[in-house]
């Protein structure tokens, strides 16, 4: 974690190291039967798993360092000054506090004009972050409560996030070009009836039923990783600035208003879904379900329980 006064989180790194051996394991377990295949098959199955780690590596490379510019051009949003109105120069003076009590640079700020109430921060580093808040949330949000998003947002910078949770994909992308690969080289390579085209189509197959199998765990594994990066920076956020009570307020008011939001401007935001403070859908339940495990955020219950957890904590401190 970058050197801030945010609380530093035991909970995110065991989690964030258990979910990156777990995937190192897949990785190797994935690589083995890969070399496997082709060797049972004769066939050359390491060069496109080459391909695809090649490919894959380009598409996290230029997804760490264009997070940003990919973020932004999505929401819609413009990059402020705080002359830019009095929108504008309110959301400068909230993230200056934020930024002077957790001792980080400040990003650059910019406004989506949406109804959506929402707000998200995005960069491979501190130097280079950006936070989004949008004009829905703003109106929505009083100052303390608006405190308690920035707050939560500028702990991902914090910790990090952008990095772990693109390294933490990459083997998901992996799989993924190895899936289509395999898809388009049986659809249109593997028809053939001599025995080497057999075999390449043999070979595809199987690499497709393996490359499944692990984009489905990676996903499980970073979609667990995701939801406790959510619940850390709600814990982070509020012990930095004292106040859970109004990142709870806030969290509800957010909650409750998406779900009034029309379907197609949710569906139009969910690209961003997992960068938003809240996602793109209203999430409640604190039971698990099919969408609980595949949601980038926790319910909303059980964020509210992990502030009041943090609400004791203070009480006791004081």
């Amino acid at each position: 974690m970058a050197r801030t006064r945010y609380a530093p989180d035991r909970g995110l790194t065991a989690r964030m190291t258990a979910t990156m051996f777990l995937l190192g394991l897949v990785f190797v377990a994935f690589v083995a039967a890969i070399i496997g295949i082709g060797a049972a098959y004769h066939a050359s199955s390491a060069g496109i798993a080459l391909i695809a780690i090649v490919l894959a590596g380009g598409f996290a490379i230029g997804s760490l360092f264009y997070s940003d510019k990919i973020a932004l051009r999505t929401a819609g949003a413009v990059e402020v000054s705080p002359n830019d109105g009095d929108m504008a120069r309110k959301l400068h003076g909230i993230v200056d506090r934020v930024c002077a009590l957790a001792d980080m640079p400040k990003p650059r700020v910019a406004i989506a004009r949406t109804d959506l109430p929402n707000a998200f921060a995005t960069g491979r580093n501190a130097d280079k972050a950006v936070l989004c808040v949008t004009t829905g949330l703003m109106n929505k949000l009083d100052d303390a409560e608006l405190e308690g998003v920035i707050a939560h947002e500028m702990s991902h910078v914090a910790h990090k996030d952008v990095q772990v949770m693109t390294i933490a994909s990459f083997l998901a992308i992996v799989a993924a070009l190895l899936i289509r690969i395999a898809f388009y080289g049986e659809l249109f390579g593997g028809r053939g009836r001599g025995g080497n085209n057999q075999n390449a189509a043999i070979v595809m197959l199987a690499l497709m039923a393996v490359s499944i199998v692990v984009y489905a765990v990676s996903f499980l594994l970073i979609r667990m990783l995701s939801r406790y990066r959510e619940l850390a920076a709600d814990r982070s956020g509020a012990f930095l600035t004292g106040q859970p009570s109004a990142l709870k307020s806030a969290l509800v008011k957010v909650t409750g208003d998406i779900g009034k939001i029309p379907s197609r401007d949710l569906r139009t935001a969910e690209p961003l879904n997992a960068f938003f403070f809240a996602p793109a859908m209203s999430l409640r339940g604190g039971g698990p379900s099919l969408s609980s495990v595949f949601s980038t955020h926790p319910s909303l219950e059980r964020r509210l329980a992990e502030l009041d957890k943090v609400q004791r904590q203070l009480n006791q401190a004081g």
